[in-house]
């Protein structure tokens, strides 16, 4: 009996709380260096495991997608861009996500923040997904206290939802403010018996840089404004993960629970973030752009307060969220990522070996081959004009256009604009399509190896043309303009009705002729009204400069 019980707690699946920042850079925190005063990260990183060879994706979507399914984008057919406002396009719907399988494994799943994966139909809200209550934003920003979020100039409307609903009511909070009252709520509310899921996406520190002033006064000292502003941001999320941990410990959650930090990638130095010494930044393949910040905190840790040199890619957390659970995945042949506990709670030899960041086809005209990128660049193997990176063992190799490679040093921030001038440029990318890099012993990329090492080039490549034959095709559909939150009361909400999705294979009845004309019409007259607001807006803008 003894035996018996002594298993059964130890098999009590842990409560997991996932907190994602949203463009936090690799130099943005304090256990790395930076100016920026995050006190209670560097505490929970110091007594946890610090994750030091952790990847994301460059961009929000992506790495939000491949949290939420452990599977790459190119087998999600996200290969391309994120996912716009006007975009009909969503998360697939036959493929499981982690607060789904979750929920069969007998949690209950709260979301706080940013969704960013798709909002097209309502099957596709968060909702929908596996969560049972969210509170926060379906685009990819939008403004932190009025919550107005722009797609471009045209569509503009507002975006918070409680649930399914427009949150109008809580507008002018502070929306990290928000986000965490509303984890304290759930926390407060919550039968500690069922064992809780907990995703916070935090907004911040996504443009538009917003913070209270009594964050913005701690970094008076800093002159670059926009350094300024999000560093204020930064230290607003410090405060509320604070603030959440304390929460835990005092509602008895601590002791059960595991925390895991990330960024969803890396910092944008035009917008104050930065990634120094990391090459690149936010939307490139370079270090800058897919290395993040990470860090996981948990009195179930087997070993603490150490540094993690195991590859980990953002896909891993769902298996292994999942073991944590006690959930056994039947779809497990179909994931990408590994169950990485061992490696990093106990050290154990890490699964992964291998990262694939991406093989993007969009970046590419259709049709459009140049036999020198393939012949010689890509010795026979591969079109080295495609967007692709990947890494395997210590070595990464990029393709294509991965975005500007220029390294930040910080000490070019605070003199404004005038003062980039001094910041080291790339010179490696000018008529180049292929880069290779011993990021082990290079981790900021200073020395591509690529026509020295012309027998890993050749193994790397063949392995991105291995994955690229298991892709799905890209979905990357036009904007469409009945998306404009004009038409939905000036709100950002699902404008493609079930009707609709199940327009295909399903005999028409005598009054869907009329009600497909009466939708043409609209569209039409949707068509004309984002036109004319386009040409408007640009006329402004032409004015400003007569």
């Amino acid at each position: 009996l003894v035996v018996i019980s002594f298993n059964f707690f130890k098999l009590v699946p842990p409560h997991i709380v996932f907190v994602m920042v949203d463009d936090q850079g690799y130099n943005d925190i304090g256990y790395h260096g930076s100016e920026i005063h995050t006190p209670v990260l560097d505490q929970l990183a110091g007594e946890g495991v610090k994750l030091e060879n952790y990847y994301v994706q460059p961009i929000c979507s992506p790495t939000r997608s491949q949290l939420m399914t452990g599977r790459y984008q190119i087998h999600t057919g996200l290969q391309h861009s994120i996912i716009r406002a006007r975009q009909p396009l969503c998360l697939p719907s036959d493929i499981p996500t982690l607060p789904e399988r979750l929920r069969q494994a007998g949690y209950s799943t709260h979301m706080v923040g940013k969704w960013h994966l798709g909002f097209c139909r309502p099957e596709c809200l968060p909702t929908s997904r596996g969560f049972q209550s969210f509170l926060g934003s379906l685009t990819g920003s939008g403004d932190h206290f009025s919550f107005q979020s722009c797609d471009g100039t045209e569509a503009c409307g507002f975006d918070l939802h409680d649930g399914n609903r427009p949150a109008w009511e809580l507008s002018g909070n502070y929306s990290t403010r928000l986000y965490t009252e509303r984890v304290k709520e759930i926390l407060r509310g919550h039968d500690q018996r069922t064992p809780l899921f907990l995703y916070v996406a935090l907004q911040a520190v996504h443009t538009p840089l917003q913070a209270p002033g009594h964050l913005l006064r701690r970094y008076q000292t800093l002159g670059n404004r926009p350094r300024r502003h999000y560093a204020a941001m930064v230290s607003g999320v410090d405060e509320s993960v604070g603030e959440i941990v304390s929460e835990l410990r005092e509602r008895g959650y601590y002791n059960k629970s595991v925390l895991i930090y990330s960024s969803d990638n890396g910092g944008q130095p035009l917008s104050g973030g930065c990634n120094w010494p990391l090459r690149g930044g936010k939307g490139s393949y370079w270090e800058g752009g897919v290395r993040a910040v990470g860090f996981v905190h948990s009195p179930l840790l087997k070993r603490k307060r150490v540094v993690s040199q195991a590859l980990i890619h953002i896909s891993d957390w769902y298996p292994t969220l999942l073991s944590l659970a006690g959930y056994r995945d039947s779809d497990s042949s179909h994931l990408d990522g590994q169950d990485v506990w061992g490696a990093i709670s106990s050290g154990l030899p890490c699964p992964r070996t291998e990262i694939l960041f991406n093989i993007d086809p969009v970046s590419r005209r259709h049709g459009e081959v140049d036999p020198r990128l393939l012949n010689v660049n890509g010795f026979g193997i591969w079109d080295t004009g495609v967007r692709a990176a990947i890494r395997a063992g210590d070595w990464k190799l990029l393709t294509g256009n991965v975005g500007d490679g220029d390294w930040f040093p910080p000490q070019t921030m605070p003199g404004g604009p005038q003062q980039w001038q001094g910041m080291e440029k790339r010179r490696d990318q000018r008529g180049k399509s292929v880069w290779l890099f011993n990021v082990t012993a290079d981790p900021y990329e200073r020395a591509d190896l690529a026509e020295a090492r012309p027998e890993v080039v050749k193994v790397l490549l063949a392995r991105l043309a291995e994955y690229n034959r298991t892709a799905v095709p890209p979905r990357n559909p036009p904007d469409d303009p009945m998306a404009d939150p004009q038409l939905h009361g000036g709100v950002w909400t699902p404008w493609l009705g079930q009707e609709e999705a199940g327009d295909e294979g399903v005999d028409e009845e005598p009054d869907n002729t009329n009600r497909k004309a009466r939708s043409k019409s609209t569209c039409r007259v949707c068509k004309l009204r984002a036109l004319f607001k386009k040409v408007g807006n640009r006329m402004q803008r032409a004015a400003l400069f007569l």
